[in-house]
This record gives C-alpha cells, sequence and structure tokens, in this order.
C-alpha cells in the first residue's frame, strides 16, 4: 500500500482493537480517558513528568509534550519501537494502523517468519508508544505526538532516521508554477491551473504503483542507477553546473527535486515506491539473541569469583595501607597526577587504567578522600576503619554496592574533556549519568543465561545496541546526542555510500558530476553517546570480573543475591528490583560469598633465610602486626613476608621491645624462630634508642660521646650541618624527620622523643581525614516514583483535572481575565455558608501566602472564624483556607455540584 493512501475499510490484524469508538481529539483527551493504572504507567516509565506533579491532564498533556521529555522518552525506546515512531513520522497524520503495518510489510509480502515476527512486535511496539503518551488515537487515526515527529520526520535540512527526505509537497514548496507545470508536463500529466493542483498530480502519480511503474520503465539504466544509490538514503546528493543526461532525466520529471541550487533530493513517494513501500530497509523486530561464548560448572565460576573478590580486597586495602600517612598531593584542579597514578600502579604492580578503578572504586565507597589541610593530600577516611573491621564478604558487597550505583567512570581517565584538559582519577568531570543504568543492563543480560555461562562479548553489545539506539544513532543530529550535523543537507555523506553499499566517487553517472559532500561533523565534535555507552559495557564486563561479580566472564551466585535475581535459573525480563531492599540484598549475597573465600589463618612459617610464609590469608590482627614487623615479598595464594634491619626498627618505633617481638613470633609460628631472624631482632633492637631525636631545631642525643664522634667524621652526616654542643649532645639545622631519615640512611636506629624526652611511639594509622561522605552520584533523571508516590500523584491530577474541567454556573459577576471569580467578601461568606448547609461543591478562586493563584472545587463543612473548612476535590483531603484570600466563588452546575 502506498503511503498516501488512507483505506479506511483495510483489514485491521487479529488481536488489534476495530477502532469504531470515537477518536480522541487532543493528547489530554487522550489521557482522560485512561485509568488510573494507565495514568501510572505513564508516569512511572517517564518520570520527568512528576516534577512537580501536574495541576491537572491538560498539563500532564503539555507537559509530555515538551522537547525535553520526548527526547527523553525516545532514548528510552528499544530499536523496534523507536523505527515504529520513526515510521509513524513518515506516515499520513492521522495514520491508520493498516498504513503503519503496511510500511513494515511493504507492497510485497515479507518472508513468512520475518512477517510474523512483525506481526507480533508491532502491536506490543504500538501499546508501549501509547502507554508513554508518544501515540495517541485510536487504531484509525493513530497520532504521533507533535514534538516527536519534528524530531523525527524528514525535511529539507533534515533526512528522516529512515533515509527518506521530504515530501513532493515540501520540496516543492516555492518553486515556481511554470517550473511546476514543466514538470508535470514531462511525467505525461496533463497541465493544471493552480501549483497546489500541480503537486497533488505529481503526488498521486508517485503513489499509484502502475503509473509510476511505466514511467520507471522509460527511464535510462543509468538513471535507475542513480535512484538506486539514494533509495535507502541519505537522499540527497550535490550535483554539477550541467548535470549529465540520465540526472537530467530525472529532474525533469521530479523524480529528483531541488533544494539548493547545487543539491537535489529524492522524495519520499518516489522513495517508497523504489522501496516497495517499506519505511526501513531492515526491520528488527527482535532483540538479538546472547551467544554463548563457553558454559562453566556455576561451582567453577563461584570458586573464580570467589578468589577474584578476595584479591580485590586485598588490592584495596594495600592501596589504603600505604596511605596510611598520607597519600599524594591534590591537584590544584582536583584529582591525582599523572606521575602519582603511575606510582601507585606501580605500587599494585596493575597497569595504570587498573590502579585507577581500584582509586575511584575507593573513592566512590567513601573509603578515601582528601583531608582538607592546607597542604591537601589524599588519605583514608574514618569509614575505612569501619570497614576493615567487617568480615571480609560484607566488606565485598560494600565495594559492589558502591560501584554498582557510581556514576564516575574510571575508563574515561587519560582521556580528554570539552575543552582538552586532561581527566584524571579523583578529579572532577568524571561523572556518566547512565553508567549505573549500563551496569545493570549487563550484568541483567549476563543473568539472563543459565548459571555458569558466559555470554560473547559481541553478541552481548549487540543486545544493549538494540536496547539503546537512540543516542548517536537513529537520530543523530537531531536531538541533540550526537554531533551537530552541518546545516545543509549538502553537508550529508555520500549517497553511493548509504543506500546500496557502493563506495563514494565510484564508476557510474552520478558519480560522474557529484563530488563527496563534506563531513557532517567538525572533528572536534564531541564523541557519540552511543560509542560512551559501548565503552561503558565494556569497561564494566572488565570491572565485574576485577570485583569478582563474574567468574570466567559468568555471572557468579553471590551477584546475582545482590542483583535480586533467581540464583538457580535465567532471570526474564523483569527480574531485576525484585522488591527486595538494597541491604537485604547485600547481605544475601554476602552470606552466599563467606563459605567461598579462603578461610583466615592465625598462623606463618618461619625460615631460615628470614622469609616468613602465610598459608593461606591472615586474621586481620596478625596480618596488621606482621605488616608492620616484616614487607611483603611476594602474593598469590601464599604470601611471603621478609624480615629486614628496616622493618624490625619499624616494629620497635610502635613501642615494642625485643622481647615483645620473640614473644609474638614464637606465639604465631608453626615452625621455631630461627636464630638468624633472633639474631637480627635482638641487634637491632641493641642499637634502637641509642640515639635520641628532639626538636632545637633538631639535635641528637647521645650518652656515647665516641658514637656522636664517629657520626661527625662521616661524610655522609655534612647534608645534615651537626655540630657538637655538649659531649653527649649534636644540634642540626635539620627538622627532627630530615634527621631521622637521614641517620636511618646511615645506618644507625635512632629514636625520636617528646620536649619531656620520652620516646615518641608511631604508630601505622596515624594519618585519617575527617570524616567524610561518599560522593553523590550523578543522577540521570528523576528517580522512578514508587508506588505510593504513583498512587498520591495519580489521586492529586485526577482531581484537578475534576475541578479543571466542571461545568459551573455563570456567575453574577463577570469572571476575570485570569480565570479566578470574583465575589465581594459579603458574597463570597454567604454562598460558602449556603453550601456548607446543603452539602453543595462550590467552585473558588485562591491565592496563596506567596501569591500564587489557584482554582479549586471544595464542599465546605464548616465557616467560622473567618475560615472555611471543606472536602478539597483539587487535593482530595481536607483543607480550611482563609476567607480573605478566597478571591470569589461560584456554583458548579447541578450535574457536578
Amino acid at each position: 500500500m502506498g503511503i498516501g493512501e488512507l483505506d479506511r475499510e483495510a483489514h485491521v490484524p487479529e488481536g488489534r482493537p476495530s477502532g469504531t469508538a470515537a477518536s480522541p481529539r487532543t493528547l489530554a483527551e487522550a489521557l482522560r480517558a485512561r485509568g488510573d493504572d494507565g495514568l501510572a504507567a505513564l508516569l512511572r516509565a517517564r518520570p520527568d513528568l512528576l516534577g512537580p506533579v501536574p495541576n491537572d491532564l491538560t498539563q500532564l498533556a503539555t507537559r509530555a509534550g515538551t522537547r525535553a521529555s520526548v527526547v527523553r522518552a525516545l532514548e528510552r525506546l528499544d530499536r523496534f519501537s523507536l523505527q515504529v515512531a520513526e515510521a509513524l513520522a513518515v506516515a499520513p497524520d492521522p495514520a491508520p494502523y493498516a498504513v503503519l503495518a503496511g510500511l513494515f510489510g511493504g507492497d510485497r509480502d515479507a518472508a513468512g517468519g520475518e512477517a510474523a515476527e512483525i506481526g507480533a512486535a508491532l502491536p506490543r511496539a504500538v501499546a508501549l508508544l501509547r502507554e508513554q503518551a508518544l501515540v495517541w488515537g485510536e487504531d484509525d487515526r493513530l497520532r504521533l505526538v507533535r514534538t516527536a515527529r519534528e524530531l523525527l520526520s524528514p525535511s529539507p535540512q533534515h533526512p528522516s532516521p529512515t533515509g527518506l527526505g521530504p515530501t513532493v509537497a515540501e520540496a516543492t514548496a516555492g518553486m515556481s508554477p511554470g517550473r511546476l507545470q514543466e514538470i508535470v508536463a514531462a511525467a505525461g500529466l496533463p497541465s493544471t491551473h493552480d501549483p497546489v493542483s500541480a503537486v497533488a498530480a505529481l503526488t498521486a502519480l508517485f503513489t499509484d504503483r502502475e503509473r509510476m511503474g511505466r514511467l520507471l520503465d522509460t527511464a535510462p539504466p543509468e538513471a535507475l542507477s542513480v535512484l538506486d544509490r539514494l533509495v535507502w538514503g541519505p537522499p540527497y546528493g550535490e550535483v554539477t553546473a550541467k548535470p549529465t543526461p540520465p540526472v537530467s532525466w530525472l529532474r525533469d520529471r521530479g523524480l529528483l527535486l531541488p533544494v539548493s541550487p547545487r543539491t537535489m533530493v529524492l522524495p519520499r513517494e518516489v522513495a517508497l515506491h523504489l522501496r516497495g513501500g517499506r519505511a526501513h530497509r531492515a526491520p528488527e523486530p527482535r532483540a538479538p539473541e546472547l551467544g554463548v561464548a563457553r558454559a562453566y560448572r556455576p561451582q567453577v565460576v563461584d570458586g573464580a569469583a570467589a578468589g577474584q573478590a578476595y584479591a580485590a580486597l586485598a588490592t584495596v586495602e594495600e592501596l589504603l595501607k600505604s596511605w596510611d600517612h598520607g597519600g599524594p598531593a591534590v591537584l590544584r584542579a582536583g584529582g591525582l597526577s599523572v606521575r602519582d597514578l603511575k606510582r601507585t600502579a606501580a605500587a599494585l604492580d596493575v597497569p595504570e587504567p587498573v590502579a585507577a578503578f581500584w582509586l575511584e572504586l575507593a573513592y566512590g565507597a567513601g573509603l578515601l578522600a582528601s583531608d582538607g589541610e592546607a597542604d591537601e593530600r589524599y588519605a583514608p577516611t574514618p569509614a575505612y576503619d569501619d570497614w576493615l573491621d567487617q568480615p571480609p564478604a560484607e566488606r565485598w558487597a560494600r565495594l559492589v554496592t558502591a560501584w554498582l550505583t557510581a556514576t564516575r567512570t574510571p575508563g574515561l581517565v587519560g582521556g580528554q574533556d570539552a575543552k582538552g584538559r586532561t581527566l584524571s582519577a579523583l578529579g572532577p568531570d568524571l561523572d556518566r549519568a547512565a553508567a549505573p543504568e549500563v551496569r545493570h543492563r549487563v550484568l541483567g543480560l549476563l543473568a539472563t543465561l543459565p548459571p555458569g555461562t558466559a555470554a560473547d562479548p559481541e553478541s552481548l553489545l549487540a543486545r544493549l545496541r538494540w536496547e539503546r539506539p537512540t543516542r548517536g544513532t537513529s537520530t543523530a543530529g537531531r536531538t541533540g546526542a550526537a554531533p551537530a550535523a552541518a546545516s545543509s543537507p549538502a553537508a550529508a555523506s555520500s549517497p553511493g555510500a548509504a543506500g546500496a553499499g557502493a563506495e563514494p566517487g565510484a564508476a557510474g553517472p552520478w558519480a560522474s558530476e557529484t563530488r563527496p559532500p563534506a563531513p557532517a561533523a567538525p572533528p572536534t565534535a564531541p564523541r557519540p553517546a552511543a560509542d560512551l555507552r559501548e565503552r561503558l559495557a565494556h569497561w564494566v564486563l572488565g570491572d565485574a570480573e576485577l570485583l569478582g561479580i563474574t567468574g570466567r566472564g559468568a555471572l557468579s551466585t553471590p551477584a546475582r543475591a545482590l542483583l535480586n535475581l533467581p540464583l538457580d535459573g535465567p532471570a526474564g525480563p523483569a527480574a531485576e528490583g525484585g522488591g527486595v531492599e538494597p541491604e537485604v540484598a547485600a547481605e544475601r549475597a554476602a552470606e552466599l560469598l563467606e563459605p567461598l573465600l579462603p578461610e583466615a589463618v592465625d598462623h606463618v612459617l618461619l625460615q631460615a633465610d628470614l622469609t616468613a610464609v602465610a598459608p593461606g590469608p591472615l586474621l586481620r590482627p596478625l596480618a596488621d602486626a606482621l605488616a608492620v614487623l616484616a614487607d611483603v615479598e611476594s602474593k598469590g595464594g601464599a604470601t611471603v613476608y621478609r624480615f629486614t634491619p628496616g622493618s624490625v626498627r619499624r616494629a620497635l618505633d610502635t613501642g615494642r621491645s625485643a622481647s615483645d617481638l620473640h614473644a609474638f613470633l614464637t606465639a604465631h609460628a608453626r615452625t621455631p624462630v630461627p636464630q638468624p631472624l633472633a639474631y637480627l631482632i635482638d641487634d637491632v633492637a641493641r642499637k634502637h634508642g641509642h640515639l635520641r631525636i628532639g626538636a632545637a631545631s633538631a639535635y641528637v642525643r647521645c650518652d656515647d660521646d665516641a658514637l656522636l664522634g664517629e657520626i661527625l667524621a662521616d661524610r655522609r652526616s655534612a647534608a645534615l650541618r651537626l655540630r657538637r654542643l655538649a659531649p653527649t649532645v649534636l644540634a642540626a639545622q635539620a627538622d627532627p624527620a630530615s634527621l631521622l631519615e637521614g641517620l636511618r640512611a646511615m645506618g644507625y636506629a635512632p629514636a625520636a622523643e617528646s620536649a619531656e624526652g620520652d620516646v615518641l611511639v608511631t604508630r601505622a594509622d596515624a594519618h585519617r581525614t575527617p570524616p567524610r561522605t561518599a560522593p553523590a552520584p550523578v543522577p540521570d533523571g528523576p528517580p522512578v516514583p514508587d508506588a505510593t508516590l504513583l498512587t498520591a500523584a495519580v489521586r492529586a491530577i485526577r482531581a484537578g483535572d475534576h475541578a479543571a474541567t466542571a461545568v459551573r454556573r455563570e456567575p453574577a459577576v463577570p469572571v476575570t481575565t485570569g480565570g479566578l471569580p470574583r465575589t465581594s467578601a459579603a458574597e463570597t461568606l454567604a454562598t460558602v455558608q449556603a453550601a456548607a448547609l446543603t452539602g453543595s461543591a462550590v467552585w473558588i478562586g485562591y491565592v496563596n501566602a506567596e501569591g500564587a493563584a489557584s482554582q479549586r472545587v471544595i464542599a465546605p463543612v464548616r465557616v467560622e472564624g473567618g475560615f472555611v473548612t471543606g472536602y478539597d476535590h483539587t487535593a482530595d483531603e481536607v483543607r480550611t483556607y482563609p476567607l480573605h484570600r478566597i478571591t470569589g466563588v461560584a456554583e458548579l452546575a447541578d450535574e457536578d455540584a
């Protein structure tokens, strides 16, 4: 069926309403005909319509048609629903359902499988568009919301996402009547008396299958080749001042129409004829299936994921422990410098992007922040100490919960912002509102596979593109989500590269006289959001593996519990958000993970080469103490610690004695303490504290004056600028910390002392930031309202609509321009008193304390003390109003009283 045919007797597919009811004339009327469940579904799908709650259905319909709200709704359609909206944008307004179906099936029946899929998916897509108030009207008069039509329909400046151009009427607007008559005559049509009838004659010709076929039979083969290049879009092309005969033949008969002196366009009616009536080259009624990369036993996946989850906890702990005494400085513009990121990556033995991920994860979980000092540095927060006290499984659940809801995107680190500045870890401009949605969608799709099954990444990305296709693709350059298109149609890409798959500059009559147009976007245009979503999906797959959410590419059982998904089978489309609170889901996930984690041990194995082997994860107190006494030499299934003079001195600095260290090793070692280790501890302890350093600017105190003389004679002490004040005291022009480090570098074991002469004991957890809250995610629009809010909003809108549409009696005093009744104070008092006695409802105008005027329908029950109390139908509750704020009152008509 051609697009111009409006066959109201056409067959409506089975399962569709017949459309015999009177079609609503406006969107507000269509919303008014909905039930409360229908309004709630609309507000749930488009929560931006609730800010604030509309006064009535007319205001709701107006808000639903605003550009920002429509763009937002279009961005959340799946590919086929968007294709249906695009088809309606090129269909007549209004369009019968049969015409819409013809734009997908075409004149020739599609293959049986494709036709069945389209026939099953089209009613669902139309119902979805209706539910979201993008389409309204009965099936015999389907209407696309005007703003959506403006965004999706073709025009002389913007081709449609379907690849169709403007209609004959649109393309010939402004063309001289003489030129129109020349085209009519060349097409073999009788001349007309006015341009309107000429355009109508051309439109009738191009939408008539038989006559159009006879016209094209007379076309040169080269002209048909030109049409083949343009038929699937873009429909524009540049021509030279003297076109070749094939192009001239098409132009003379209106098969190509000029939109500028150098640009021609293929009219929509001609393109639809060549396409066989189809609006889309490849309708996609069905979501792509997820491919399976490999299947494992669920126990294997859970074991691999648990091992990675434990490694994630160890990595975050190692990172923050290394910053216990203050981390790197904060850049002036915020964030971490490139050099400090490199150092962090080297310390963690991971690539820089992975180091940025761990930094952002700790920051997003509230474990890391800047200290706010004058010399601002990063450091762990007090919440980090609380986090360390939790069991490992609960610590993992906290990290993953923070990751799922965070909008900060570590994958952007190292890139550039819109002003060309490099994005730094922990710095600004890393928030992307789409990140949480993409994470949930990726993990939700993985959950649709049987437990233990890993998805093929390419099929996963294809599925995501089907579910969220708009940004940067179907409506590129139209909704503001993609790089801006050039203002001229000539800036569209080469027609040969689009429709028939021919390369720009290929041989042929069209290529011989045209050149590829300029690119649509300048080199500095922002990256399309669709590309960002794909990159986000790639990052989600990698991040989920790092965190132990997935194991070998498959979703683990604890992660399913955290996402409120079934544990023993594939999740359905609506499995997410099963009503369980996030805290309860996190507790359940921690319970499932706990038995999968390696059990902590309370002992180490000491070896004669001054090393200790931890055969598994150590208990927290033992791990903390051993980390002070020894240095980690290697990590893995068994951690190897090495004892050095520096590490033993570090333990002695915390206030422990040599006997304390011997007792500690004896209590926690399954093997005897080796003699070299005992000698090392005793030797360092013998020297430790023999030298005392305090603040003068700084001084060195020692009872052994010979040792002080040895230090003065050492050339390495020249930088400290020491001089003897007394036989047992040296003064230095360096600060105490520098003096400590300098003497330790020379091989001594000095101890710091206070102004009172007591030894200063240092602790590993000395530096913490003030209490900090985790960074709040940047919301991607308003949150989805809960059932309570939806119920209240629907009742308020219904009540306001009743007040706005109630039939009133003609007031004695004319209503003001603003729509509020005006009566004297005496008339107002008398009317509301009479209504209170009779139990009837009245219409009042009311001005609140802020000066905002509104109209309400109330049923007064008590009038006293200058106030009227009654049931407010607009607010659906009992309220009290001061009489002096009521501008006037009018009685309702009998049927609404």
